[in-house]
């Protein structure tokens, strides 16, 4: 186990793949301090050209909970895509690059790789959620938001570790599906495919019964009128990272690689 997740985090270290995942929580970060910045003074940000003469933005304050709670929000939309993407390229690039025979021929079980591959995945969504919630505190800090607490302050770091958390749980599928499709389509195409039909049957109101509309549900993405999705929601979300792990366990110590 600990040379099969040397080699992954090797495998990683020597991507760029880690540093687009990087700039797009970075870029998350610094949209949601510009939001908080017009939020402050929307007369000032028509001033500096922000938002149009006859734009405005509502539905919030400029202070720390909102903040919190978008960053929240944007682990829950945008990980999906930034966690699904990891899970692709640890999964599909095997294929894709052709070198899943010469990964498979060597003195490791295939479980052990796969286990290693998941692990990889966690630790870098984890880290990237840090990442997230390091610059949000900086930016916050440049903006001298209000509304700061300890108390608040822990409410919100833990609202987003446990989106990325349950969002990267949801991603384990989409690993399936690169390993299956043996490449990044088939895997990209599944991750689409959730986040399209996590935002319908969020809107439906029938969120709290579809896994991937959890996160979203539990960081108050879909508004505050919609049902929180409970502990039944938390335990589909929970049933849907086990059973990925298992299938692509399942799929890679059984499938015939002819290719």
């Amino acid at each position: 186990m600990i040379n099969a997740l040397a080699t992954e985090i090797l495998k990683a270290r020597r991507s760029r793949v880690p540093w687009v995942t990087a700039v797009a929580f970075t870029v998350a970060a610094a949209v949601g301090g510009l939001f908080m910045f017009i939020l402050q003074d929307q007369y000032r940000a028509r001033s500096l050209g922000l938002i149009g003469t006859k734009a405005a933005l509502v539905g919030g304050e400029a202070d720390w909970p909102t903040y919190f709670a978008f960053l929240a929000q944007t682990t829950a939309v945008g990980g999906m895509l930034v966690f699904g993407l990891v899970s692709v390229w640890l999964f599909g690039r095997e294929f894709s690059q052709n070198t899943v025979k010469d990964l498979l021929a060597l003195p490791t079980s295939r479980t052990t790789i796969v286990a290693a591959k998941f692990v990889v995945a966690l630790a870098w969504c984890l880290i990237l959620a840090a990442q997230l919630v390091l610059l949000g505190l900086l930016i916050g800090a440049v903006l001298a938001l209000p509304g700061w607490s300890g108390e608040g302050a822990a409410s919100g770091v833990a609202m987003i570790a446990a989106t990325a958390v349950m969002t990267m749980l949801l991603t384990t599928p989409v690993a399936l599906a690169s390993s299956v499709g043996r490449g990044y389509l088939p895997g990209v195409g599944v991750m689409m495919a959730a986040v399209f039909c996590a935002q319908v049957v969020a809107a439906l109101g029938y969120g709290q019964y579809f896994p991937w509309s959890v996160p979203a549900l539990l960081s108050g993405l879909a508004g505050p009128d919609r049902v929180s999705p409970g502990l039944f929601g938390v335990l589909l979300v929970v049933l849907v990272g086990a059973a990925g792990v298992a299938a692509t366990a399942l799929w890679w110590r059984n499938a015939d690689q002819d290719r």
